[in-house]
């Protein structure tokens, strides 16, 4: 069986009540998290200015836009909207996002094809473990960014499940999907090119677009999968390791190693490379050791390449700021904080941040990128004008299943991003729904509170 015919059948052969209550819980959660990070983005006065330009008359909805759009705008606003702050979940063997690349692209096909909520979160567990092996065990061009490429497959299968779809059409969805993956640029994320956050976007509308266009008669090369990958986007693909990462007959049975259960959610506003170096930070603080910014006289931070990359200390715009290490730890520092005001115009412009930034010396650490990506490391030693120094490691970031957020911090995060929209008690209502959602709560009634908040 090719890989291409092994995935397809991953994808149909899901069941949705055989599979583990715990995976059952952790979709939901994804599903929450990444609700919270879209209608949390759709505040930003750029998705407001393109929400606007997309609205017509339509059945699918603009989270916390409260209009309506047809099923492709509806899920390429959605999915823009959702990486804008920096805050979706990832998956750290993917080494990208797919929650805000499927989910989108599911919620916009429920609308219009009325599946019920077991339908819904099935798609969701297909299209995210489908992308992610694929992103785990294929290898980007360096020049390449994540968001917009394997992506744009996970939205293709959640669609193709919705529809409900058998295994040879959605091989040949996997096919045509893996021709319209964008070829984006790493240089926009360092550069601060908001033209980036529209990459998940239009991962969720070409997936909806694969769909429309096999059911249209349309085909794509026999394998597109293998050279997509092999070839063109990605240095390496292994399908072998690929294949060996799959369940061996039933995907329910003992052993199977789910994705999802290896995904990570963030408090931090900004690039998951930074987040080593800010747990880092919040450790000194725990401690009581985190010194006020002018005290501080130069910072070291040593860590993985990846991070180590995300060097510019004076970045254009609140994009950029979220791709700087030395941005990172200075408003961090100032603020007090490393929340979304923390990344925002204030901050970017704030003298004292930008100072501080241009004190702190970022290193690589050989050994740290080798430990990629069972460890997140960083270092940070703050030099003080006194003469002491400070001193705090990580070896994983929080947030993944080696050092989980609790329950509570994840809602607290849930409240606070969805109240940039909506009030805080109807953002309450659509977590409680969100996490019992196919048990006490049917679809319907889910996209109705997602699609009419309240206003009191």
């Amino acid at each position: 069986m090719s890989t291409l015919e092994a995935l397809s059948a991953l994808a149909c052969n899901l069941r949705w009540q055989d599979c583990d209550a715990q995976v059952q819980q952790r979709v939901r959660w994804i599903v929450a998290d990444t609700v919270a990070a879209m209608v949390g983005g759709s505040a930003e006065p750029e998705m407001r200015a393109l929400s606007a330009a997309r609205a017509v008359t339509g059945r699918c909805m603009m989270l916390g836009i409260g209009t309506g759009a047809d099923a492709e705008s509806a899920a390429m606003v959605n999915g823009s909207a959702g990486t804008f702050l920096e805050l979706d979940e990832g998956n750290r063997f993917a080494r990208g996002h797919a929650g805000v690349h499927v989910i989108p692209a599911a919620l916009a096909a429920c609308e219009t094809s009325g599946a019920d909520a077991d339908t819904f979160l099935v798609a969701v567990l297909a299209g995210y473990e489908v992308c992610s092996r694929i992103a785990a065990h294929s290898r980007l061009r360096d020049g390449v960014h994540p968001h917009g490429t394997w992506g744009t497959l996970g939205a293709a299968v959640a669609a193709g499940r919705i529809a409900g779809i058998g295994p040879q059409p959605m091989a040949r969805l996997i096919g045509i999907a893996s021709s319209l993956m964008t070829a984006t640029s790493k240089r926009t994320m360092l550069e601060g090119g908001l033209v980036r956050n529209v990459y998940a976007g239009l991962a969720n509308r070409n997936g909806l677009l694969a769909l429309q266009l096999l059911q249209a008669g349309f085909d794509s090369e026999l394998d597109g999968l293998r050279s997509l990958f092999g070839a063109v986007l990605s240095e390496r693909f292994d399908e072998a390791a690929l294949l060996a990462s799959l369940p061996q007959g039933d995907p329910h049975g003992p052993g199977t190693q789910w994705h999802v259960m290896h995904n990570y959610f963030k408090l931090h506003a900004c690039c998951r490379y930074n987040h080593g170096v800010l747990d880092a930070l919040d450790l000194l603080a725990a401690q009581q050791l985190l010194p006020a910014a002018d005290e501080v006289e130069r910072i070291e931070v040593t860590t993985y390449d990846l991070a180590a990359e995300l060097s510019d200390p004076a970045p254009r715009n609140t994009l950029a700021a979220k791709f700087s290490v030395p941005f990172a730890v200075a408003t961090r520092l100032v603020h007090g904080n490393s929340g979304v005001r923390s990344f925002g115009w204030e901050a970017v412009r704030d003298p004292r941040v930008r100072s501080l930034a241009t004190r702190v010396q970022l290193h690589e650490d050989a050994a740290m990128t080798r430990s990629l990506p069972q460890e997140r490391p960083a270092r940070v030693v703050l030099h003080l004008r006194n003469g002491a120094t400070r001193t705090a490691e990580t070896s994983f970031n929080r947030g993944d299943e080696a050092s989980p957020y609790t329950d509570s911090e994840l809602t607290f995060k849930f409240t606070d991003l969805c109240m940039r929209a909506w009030p805080r008690t109807h953002a309450e209502r659509v977590l409680v729904a969100t996490l019992a959602l196919g048990r006490e709560v049917a679809m319907a009634d889910w996209l109705r509170l997602l699609r009419h908040p309240p206003t009191d």
